[in-house]
C-alpha cells in the first residue's frame, strides 16, 4: 500500500481500530459484500504488521446514519480511544465512512494530528502531521458531503415526481391494501372493512374520540404487527385513543391521496446534541393532495367535518366542548364583568358557574361572582323551548332510522367476528382429524389448537348473544311520533342525556351573559343566539336557606290562632288544610310543639281543677311513675287522657291521703314477711 513507510514502531505499538457503519438496518441486511470488505480490512492492518492482539473492530455503527454522533456509540468510543492516545491508525473503506458530517469529521482529523494517529483507507495512508494528507482529507470529506447533497436531492425529486402522479407507495392504513397492480384498494376482508367504517359511525354518533374508545370497549380492532419492508399481518386487539384519532384524522379514508404531510426539522439542545424532531403540516401546506384517487370510506366533506369537530374539543387551546354534567351551560357562559369564560364548579351537590379563572389571574373586577347555575339554565331551556320549532316527527322518525342501522352495524360486526371464528374452528377440526393418529406430539398440540378455536367461537357466541338481548328495543312508531311533537317533554325525559341538551343549545346559543348585581337579589343574563340575535332577562336569586325553609307567617297566624287546641288536633286540621311545613314537608305533632317553642305560642290549659299530672303525683308520693300508671290501669286512681295524649290525674287531699296509707299497708305487709322469712331461717 501507498504510504506504508508512513508506519513506524510507535504506531506498531498502539492499536489498530477497524471502523464499520452502514447507514440503515436494511443496508446491512441487502448489502452484505460491503460489510464484508469492511471485517477484512482487519486483515489489510495484519499485512501492514499490526498483530493480531492489537487490532480491534468496531461495529456498533451498523445501520446506524453517520449524519450526526448522537446515538453513534462506536463513533463515540472511537473518538474517546483516538483522545486517550492508545490508537495507532483507523481503518475504513473510506473517509465518509467515519462522519457524514464536516464538524465530526474535522474534530475526529483535528484529534488524530494531535495524537499522531493515522487513517488507512484503500487509497492509501495519511498522517495528520503532513499538510498535503490533511488538504486531501479534508478535500475527500467535503466532496463526501457533496455526494450526500446530490443524492439526497435526486431521491428526494425522484419521490416528488411519481408523488404528482399519485404513484409513490406509501404506507396505507387500516383497512386498506395494495392489489396486484399496485393501486390501493379496500382491504378484501370484510370484517376489517366493517370495523374501520364503524369507527366513523361512532364519531358520528358520540361526536368525540374518547366516544369511539367507550363504543369499542369489549370489542377488537384490526391493526398491523409490523412496518413498510416486511410481511404485514394482522394483529386484532384494544381499540386506543391515539389510534382513533390516527384513523380520523388520515385523509386516505376520504379517498385522498397525500404527500408531505410532516416536516423533518433539526435543532441544537443546550447540551450541544443536535436532534431531529417531526412535525405536522397544517393542510393549506400540504405539498401534493389528490382527490377521488382511491375508494373512499368517507367523503371529503365528512372528513373536514370531522377535522373541525376534533379541533373543537381541544379543550387546551381554549375549546369548549359539549360534556358530560348538569351544568347546561358550562363552557359557553361568560362573566359580564371581565368578559372571562366563566368555570362549572360543583360544591356541596350544587353546580355554580364561577368566575375562577379572573381571580387567579388577580384582574378580578368588584362585580365578578358566583351564580347557580340552576337559576341560569332554567331562562336559557325555557326560552330555547319556546323558540325552537322543528319538524319534530321527520326528526324522531330520522333519529330511529339512525339509531336501528347503527345496531345494524354493531351486530354485523359481532356476526363477522363469529362467522371468522366458526371457520377457524372448523379448520383446527380439519387439521386434527388429517394428522397421523400415531403422532402424538403433533396430535397433542393440534388438539389444544382446536380447543383453543372452540373456547374463542363460544366467546364470539356470547358476545353476539349479549349485544342483541342488551339492546333495548326502539319504541313504537306512535310514541316517537308523540315524542317529537312534544319537545318539553322530549327535553326533560330522562333517557336525554346532559350531553344531547348541550348540543342542542349550543346548535342555537352563541354565548350567555352573566351580570351580578352588587346589591340586590337580581342577575341579569344576556342571551346571544347563533343567528346574531340578543336579548336579555332578569332572574331573582333564590333565598337563603334560613328564610326560604322558615315557616311562614300565615301557617303561624293559623297555629296561633288555635292555640287551646291539642298539637295532634292542630296537626290534622294542617293536613286538611294542605298546609305544608318551610321545607314542603307534612306537619306533625313534634312540629307543631317546636312551633309553639319558637314563637311562644302558650300550650293548652289541659289540667282542671284537681288534677295533676303522673309526674307530680308520684314526686310528691315518693315512688315511680310505673306504679302510679298501674294504679290508674286497676282503678284505684281516676284520670282522663287530655289531647295530645296527656295523663291527668283527679288528685285531691283525700285522694293523697288515701294514696299514703295504701303505702304504709303496703310497706307493713312487706316487714311482716321479710320478719317470717328471718324466723324460719
Amino acid at each position: 500500500m501507498i504510504g506504508s513507510a508512513k508506519i513506524t514502531k510507535k504506531h506498531l505499538e498502539r492499536l489498530a481500530l477497524v471502523y464499520l457503519r452502514q447507514s440503515t438496518l436494511i443496508q446491512v441486511r441487502e448489502n452484505k459484500e460491503s460489510t464484508a470488505r469492511q471485517y477484512a480490512l482487519a486483515e489489510e492492518a495484519a499485512r501492514l504488521g499490526w498483530e493480531s492482539s492489537k487490532i480491534a473492530i468496531i461495529d456498533a455503527d451498523l445501520g446506524v446514519s453517520g449524519r450526526i454522533d448522537s446515538g453513534r456509540l462506536g463513533f463515540k468510543e472511537l473518538v474517546s480511544r483516538v483522545c486517550l492516545g492508545g490508537v495507532g491508525a483507523i481503518f475504513g473503506l473510506e473517509v465518509s465512512r467515519l462522519a457524514r458530517s464536516s464538524a465530526d469529521l474535522q474534530r475526529l482529523l483535528e484529534f488524530c494530528s494531535i495524537t499522531d494517529t493515522l487513517i488507512v483507507d484503500p487509497d492509501g495512508i495519511y498522517d495528520l502531521h503532513e499538510f498535503n494528507d490533511q488538504l486531501l482529507l479534508g478535500l475527500k470529506g467535503t466532496m463526501s458531503e457533496a455526494e450526500l447533497h446530490i443524492l439526497s436531492g435526486r431521491l428526494k425529486e425522484s419521490k416528488l415526481n411519481a408523488a404528482r402522479r399519485g404513484e409513490l407507495r406509501v404506507a396505507l392504513p387500516i383497512g386498506y391494501i395494495y392489489d396486484d397492480e399496485g393501486q390501493p384498494v379496500m382491504d378484501p376482508n370484510e370484517e376489517i372493512r366493517v370495523a374501520v367504517a364503524n369507527v366513523f359511525v361512532a364519531f358520528e354518533a358520540t361526536g368525540s374520540a374518547f366516544g369511539v374508545v367507550g363504543v369499542f370497549s369489549g370489542r377488537r380492532f384490526p391493526g398491523y404487527t409490523c412496518g413498510i419492508g416486511v410481511t404485514k399481518e394482522i394483529r386484532w386487539g384494544r381499540l386506543s385513543h391515539s389510534r382513533v384519532l390516527s384513523i380520523l384524522s388520515h385523509p386516505a379514508y376520504a379517498g385522498a391521496y397525500v404527500f408531505g404531510r410532516s416536516l423533518a426539522s433539526r435543532s441544537v439542545s443546550p447540551e450541544g446534541v443536535i436532534r431531529t424532531r417531526t412535525t405536522r403540516l397544517p393542510r393549506a401546506q400540504w405539498p401534493i393532495l389528490l382527490h377521488d384517487h382511491h375508494p373512499a370510506y368517507i367523503s371529503w366533506e365528512t372528513f373536514l367535518a370531522n377535522e373541525k369537530r376534533l379541533a373543537q374539543n381541544r379543550t387546551q387551546h381554549g375549546a369548549r366542548p359539549p360534556r358530560e354534567g348538569e351544568a347546561l351551560l358550562q363552557g359557553i357562559v361568560k362573566c359580564g364583568s371581565c368578559g372571562r369564560t366563566m368555570s362549572s364548579v360543583c360544591s356541596h351537590n350544587t353546580m355554580s358557574y364561577s368566575c375562577t379563572h379572573a381571580r387567579a389571574n388577580h384582574t378580578v373586577t368588584p362585580a365578578c361572582r358566583t351564580v347557580t347555575a340552576q337559576m341560569v339554565d332554567a331562562v336559557v331551556a325555557k326560552r330555547i323551548l319556546e323558540v325552537v320549532s322543528p319538524d319534530q316527527i321527520t326528526l324522531a322518525l330520522a333519529a330511529s332510522d339512525e339509531v336501528t342501522e347503527r345496531r345494524g352495524r354493531s351486530n354485523r360486526a359481532l356476526e363477522l367476528q363469529l362467522e371468522r371464528a366458526r371457520y377457524e374452528a372448523t379448520r383446527a377440526e380439519r387439521a386434527f382429524h388429517n394428522c397421523d393418529p400415531e403422532n402424538r406430539l403433533v396430535a397433542r398440540s393440534l388438539e389444544q389448537r382446536w380447543e383453543a378455536k372452540l373456547s374463542t367461537l363460544a366467546e364470539a357466541e356470547g358476545s353476539l348473544a349479549a349485544a342483541q338481548t342488551a339492546a333495548p328495543s326502539l319504541p313504537p312508531r306512535a310514541i316517537l311520533e308523540g315524542l317529537a311533537s312534544d319537545l318539553p317533554r322530549l327535553w326533560a325525559a330522562p333517557s336525554t342525556s346532559h350531553k344531547d341538551r348541550k348540543r342542542l343549545v349550543r346548535a342555537l346559543v352563541a354565548d350567555v351573559t352573566v351580570i351580578s348585581e352588587a346589591v340586590g337579589d337580581k342577575i341579569r343574563v344576556g342571551i346571544h343566539w347563533s343567528a346574531g340575535a340578543m336579548e336579555e332577562w332578569l332572574v331573582h336569586r333564590p333565598l337563603p336557606v334560613h328564610k326560604s325553609c322558615r315557616t311562614s307567617d300565615a301557617t303561624i297566624e293559623f297555629v296561633r290562632n288555635r292555640w287551646n287546641q291539642g298539637d295532634d288536633e292542630i296537626c290534622r286540621e294542617l293536613t286538611a288544610a294542605g298546609i305544608l311545613s318551610g321545607r314542603k314537608r307534612p306537619f306533625t305533632a313534634r312540629k307543631v310543639r317546636r312551633l309553639r317553642s319558637v314563637y311562644g305560642i302558650p300550650k293548652p290549659q289541659l289540667l282542671a281543677a284537681g288534677e295533676t299530672t303522673v309526674g307530680k303525683v308520684a314526686n310528691g308520693l315518693g315512688v315511680s311513675r310505673g306504679l302510679i300508671y298501674y294504679w290508674i290501669r286497676a282503678g284505684t286512681l281516676k284520670a282522663r287522657r287530655a289531647p295530645g295524649g296527656h295523663v291527668c290525674v283527679c288528685f285531691s287531699a283525700e285522694v293523697e291521703q288515701t294514696c299514703k296509707q295504701r303505702l304504709d299497708r303496703l310497706h307493713r305487709r312487706r316487714g311482716d314477711v321479710k320478719t317470717m322469712t328471718i324466723q324460719e331461717t
